[in-house]
């Protein structure tokens, strides 16, 4: 991690006189992010934490700027201003993509990108957190992890009876699960998913839910998501983005309830 990286300022905790670096007790601290594009302000103002193992869904219209706030998170985009804190301490303003995904924040995207030609089982592999350096390359330390590894996170994501199959062959929900599976691979502290049940059949998106919520009580879990069915079916707290910032927050039956989410959202 670059000292730039590490915020200056510390804390000092209630009752208590030596400092504690971390900046908030949230895993995930947004505090008056702002993004200009050619003129057009992507994002205005937006405030956001997220605690330690929860899980949040975002809701909004076209054009809130859903996207353009994770691509901050993840380092694709770098705010014009504001803070970005992740794990009470680091600004990941300051840092790239590849240094960002290595504290433990992993993204995946709507459309699931999987090794088709490969099984299953070693899509998992592929995707383990391990040592990069050349010795443990030249090693082959992936060809030593345990079997049962695979197989939990397979059976976590509910593909365990496809491991030997390629993963071209999985139908469009499985391969959303399977790179779900991925994303667990790597150990995160952090997930990022966007609209993971478009596509989807009803049955897989229920299940999808159930998923989430399982990854949920070790990972905290950000989900982008317009079925409000499947955003119920999460049972967290909801934040709904407009033009940029935070339009509402809380339970979705508060969400769903509020004039303004109803009128630019949830009435179209």
């Amino acid at each position: 991690m670059s000292e730039a990286a590490v915020l200056e300022r510390p804390i000092a905790p209630s009752g208590s006189h030596a400092p504690d670096m971390r900046l908030t007790s949230a895993l995930l601290y947004l505090d008056d992010v702002q993004v200009t594009f050619d003129g057009y302000r992507a994002l205005r103002g937006l405030s956001l934490t997220l605690d330690k193992g929860e899980m949040r869904a975002i809701i909004g219209p076209n054009g809130a700027g859903k996207t353009t706030m994770m691509d901050c998170i993840t380092g694709k985009t770098r705010p014009d201003t504001g803070r970005i804190v992740f794990d009470g301490i680091v600004d990941l303003t300051k840092l790239d993509e590849p240094a960002i995904a290595d504290l433990g924040i992993g993204r995946k995207f709507q459309k699931p990108t999987v090794f088709e030609s490969h099984t299953v089982a070693d899509n998992i592999l592929l995707a383990l957190k391990g040592p990069r350096a050349a010795f443990a390359s030249l090693f082959g330390w992936r060809n030593r992890v345990e079997a049962e590894k695979i197989e939990r996170l397979l059976t976590k994501v509910g593909l365990i009876e496809h491991r030997s199959r390629p993963a071209a062959d999985l139908s469009h929900g499985q391969k959303q699960w399977l790179e779900i599976g991925m994303l667990l691979a790597q150990d995160p502290k952090l997930l990022l998913v966007d609209e993971p049940v478009a596509g989807m059949t009803d049955h897989e998106t229920a299940e999808t839910a159930t998923l989430l919520r399982e990854i949920a009580k070790d990972h905290a879990v950000v989900v982008i998501e317009h079925d409000m069915h499947f955003v119920r079916a999460l049972q967290c707290r909801v934040s709904c983005l407009h033009e940029g910032s935070v339009l509402a927050e809380g339970s979705i039956d508060v969400v769903s309830a509020d004039p303004k989410v109803v009128e630019v959202y949830l009435g179209r």
